[in-house]
């Protein structure tokens, strides 16, 4: 049985989805759960189906001083699931410095000046755990999604550098690589797609397209002491669609 009882966690993008999704079960699991993201109205919300314990703080990761004013009143961590991030196609002839700009910025430079902040400030336990949330794109591109795949390329090369750095703290850091999951990105790559196009993808998913739920519980298994001898690795969740591609 896995627990997280006595632990602290934060949970970025906790106001929808895979992030909300995380942020309860840690919570039904025993931990006492951070919330943050950029909407207030869907954070308390959240934080109305949780334990009393439950702390959110509205910030936008995109903002330095968001990202400073929430390490200064967090308190110190015990795990971090970061699973902020936005999925917009662009096509590479109409790519301009404000899309890079704007998809990294969520992407990844939230990620890593969080971590670092964390971590400057004594913010993060020794024994802590780290996950992030990437995406099977960075394996396996697909058309339109150069600026999506390649910040989630750079989040995976940045979880095995930490995973490095604090092994000696036993710090670990780790990744999911889920494939497509019933989300608001969910809604925003089936807009993309013809009826029939969609349909034809979804069929390809022999598990079917995964629901939050199944990534959160990847999530605290690798936040939780049942997973401390891994680290700097990437889990790859598809429901079978790379296996049923090569058939």
């Amino acid at each position: 049985m896995i627990s997280l009882s006595g632990k602290r966690i934060l949970v970025t993008g906790a106001s929808s989805g895979i992030g909300r999704a995380t942020a309860k079960l840690c919570d039904s699991l025993g931990a006492k759960v951070v919330l943050t993201a950029r909407n207030e109205f869907l954070l308390k919300e959240v934080k109305s189906e949780m334990s009393d314990e439950t702390e959110f703080f509205m910030a936008d990761l995109t903002n330095e001083t968001d990202i400073d004013n929430l390490i200064e009143n967090i308190g110190v961590l015990d795990g971090f699931f970061h699973s902020a991030g936005v999925i917009q196609p662009y096509p590479i002839k109409y790519i301009r410095r404000k899309n890079i700009d704007y998809i990294y910025s969520v992407n990844l430079n939230s990620a890593i000046l969080l971590t670092a902040g964390l971590i400057k400030n004594k913010k993060i336990n020794p024994n802590a755990s780290l996950v992030f949330i990437s995406s099977i794109s960075t394996d396996h591109p697909y058309m339109g999604g150069a600026l999506y795949s390649s910040s989630k390329s750079a989040l995976e090369s940045f979880s095995k550098s930490i995973a490095l750095e604090f092994a000696s703290q036993k710090i670990r850091s780790n990744v999911l690589q889920p494939a497509l999951v019933e989300t608001e990105m969910f809604e925003q790559t089936k807009s993309a797609y013809s009826e029939q196009e969609f349909s034809q993808i979804i069929q390809q998913y022999p598990l079917g397209i995964g629901k939050p739920s199944d990534i959160a519980s990847a999530a605290v298994f690798l936040l939780s002491d049942s997973s401390s001898w891994i680290t700097g690795t990437t889990l790859k969740m598809d429901g079978g669609l790379l296996l049923n591609s090569r058939r």
